[in-house]
């Protein structure tokens, strides 16, 4: 990121990172074109904002129209994240009660099994292209969306007795 300016206070990584939920938003909106729509900015801006190579971070106005748009506060997760925190959940509705802990809890692991393959791809040579350590974030990415609904589904069932299988 040698177009960073210099005088950032933020780590590169950090900045990865707000980026890289910046662009999980801009998908989860559905596109560049709606997702600059939503926010009232232009095309080319949200552009910027989905770029890892522009310095531009979304305004503060344009994160919350988003998340609010799409109902998950990514970035607003990866700001705490970055300050060693973490969003608590408001209460568990109905979707969360009723999901399947079982489907959300293989999902998780196929997603972790693709983050290892990634990884163990990239790693193999003994570097890390740019390109290999994108890839390795957006599966990462994929990683954490399944993470939390696991973590939803295992707090709903936390409430009671889930009925999960045969059983012996």
């Amino acid at each position: 990121m040698s177009d960073l300016p210099t005088s950032d206070p933020l780590p590169t990584a950090w900045f990865y990172r707000l980026k890289a939920a910046q662009r999980d938003l801009i998908k989860r909106a559905g596109s560049i074109e709606r997702a600059a729509a939503t926010a009232n900015v232009s095309k080319s801006q949200m552009g910027r904002f989905n770029n890892d190579g522009d310095p531009e971070l979304m305004p503060l106005p344009v994160v919350l129209m988003l998340q609010r748009e799409c109902g998950v506060p990514l970035v607003t997760a990866a700001m705490a994240e970055l300050e060693g925190r973490r969003l608590a959940e408001p209460g568990e509705g109905a979707a969360a009660a009723n999901a399947s802990i079982m489907s959300t809890y293989a999902e998780t692991v196929i997603q972790a099994g693709e983050l290892i393959a990634k990884g163990a791809l990239a790693f193999a040579d003994g570097t890390l292209t740019p390109a290999e350590a994108a890839g390795i974030d957006r599966t990462a990415s994929v990683l954490e969306q399944a993470l939390s609904e696991l973590r939803k589904a295992t707090a709903a069932a936390r409430t009671g007795v889930t009925k999960i299988g045969g059983g012996l």
